[in-house]
């Protein structure tokens, strides 16, 4: 648990009836993975880390009839079955019937994975670091194959999960004005989406200066570094917006205190606060800012159902409608992913490729 990665020779079994083998041909690293590896939300050891990723069908279980070998397809840690009392409410993306799994192993309880002998846990539904990895046929979308592979890879998790926080979960208004705490893959993914939706005002906060440029490629158009100021992160929010604050504010840093900033830098009795980034399991919450009409929710993926709204982006993607092109700031191998935990700690690092 927390310790440097081991690149080893590992036992990928079959796919079982419903499953499919897959042939990863690039992962990425997400913040995620980085508390995965220190055990949370589970200590489970010794896994196969990695949720972000895009590869091939390499085989497929006798009972899955939508993929074949040669697919190009995406692994999901949502599903989406299109008929359960969630799918069917259009007001979240959690499946019942295929949820996000958080034990570590196949439905059956049992894991495809080993070394010389000994069980692997998996990464929710995907361990995306291997070069060959099984995953359940209703966890698995097939995509266009014209997309870049680095952009089908961020798509996977990061800059979704922020992009359909704005664009999707909270569908924000036209003329809306938005901020976003932490300019990361996800915090740009929500200043796009957030574009995208036609707000009038989106203000990134971070305090690596080096976000300033990026925030605006992405349709930012104001930046803050707090650590220039003496005041709170609310209170330069207000500055900017007439003392009134934001119709939406989305925090992805997962830093606990941030998420009272964010609550307390939206408008009074009708502000909304999207909780996105991954934080401790217990926070406290100024319950006089919620008292007082503003609403606070959570997002997993971004509200983003992987069989209806996932290509959809995709497609976006090949079109060039969206930056995620700019997110790619390193590239490694997989024998060599320490090095990327490593540069995810320098300022001028937003999105490390895994070449597999």
């Amino acid at each position: 648990m927390g310790e440097v990665l081991e690149v080893e020779e590992i036992q990928v079994d079959p796919p079982k009836a419903d499953e499919v083998r897959i042939k990863m041909l690039r992962a990425s690293l997400c913040h995620t993975d980085i508390i995965n590896s220190h055990g949370y939300p589970l200590p489970l050891f010794p896994r196969v880390l990695g949720h972000e990723g895009v590869g091939m069908v390499e085989s497929v279980g006798e009972k899955v009839e939508k993929l074949k070998a040669g697919d190009v397809v995406i692994p999901t840690y949502v599903g989406e079955c299109k008929a359960c009392e969630n799918c069917t409410s259009g007001k979240t993306n959690l499946c019942e019937t295929y949820p996000m799994s958080l034990t570590g192993t196949m439905a059956d309880g049992t894991s495809r994975m080993s070394v010389r002998g000994e069980r692997l846990y998996h990464s929710f539904t995907c361990s995306t670091w291997s070069e060959y990895t099984v995953v359940n046929a209703a966890y698995v979308l097939k995509i266009d194959p014209r997309i870049a592979l680095s952009h089908a890879s961020f798509i996977s998790c990061g800059y979704t999960t922020g992009f359909g926080a704005a664009w999707k979960e909270t569908k924000v208004e036209k003329g809306s004005a938005v901020a976003v705490l932490g300019l990361g893959a996800v915090g740009l993914g929500v200043v796009e989406g957030a574009r995208a939706r036609g707000a009038a005002r989106v203000i990134g906060i971070d305090k690596n200066e080096k976000r300033s440029e990026k925030a605006k490629v992405f349709g930012a158009t104001d930046f803050i570094n707090p650590t220039n100021y003496d005041k709170s992160i609310s209170e330069l929010i207000k500055d900017l917006t007439e003392g009134k604050g934001v119709d939406y504010a989305f925090e992805c840093t997962g830093a606990p205190n941030l998420l009272n900033e964010a609550l307390e830098s939206t408008k009074l009795g009708k502000g909304v606060t999207v909780a996105i980034g991954a934080a401790k399991p217990t926070v406290q919450i100024n319950f006089l800012s919620l008292l007082c009409g503003r609403g606070m929710k959570g997002s997993i993926f971004g509200g983003i159902k992987p069989q209806s709204d996932l290509p959809v982006i995709v497609d976006k993607c090949i079109n060039k409608e969206l930056q995620v092109g700019e997110l790619l700031t390193h590239e490694v191998t997989l024998e060599d992913l320490n090095k990327g935990f490593e540069l995810v700690k320098q300022q001028n690092c937003l999105k490390v490729l895994i070449k597999i």
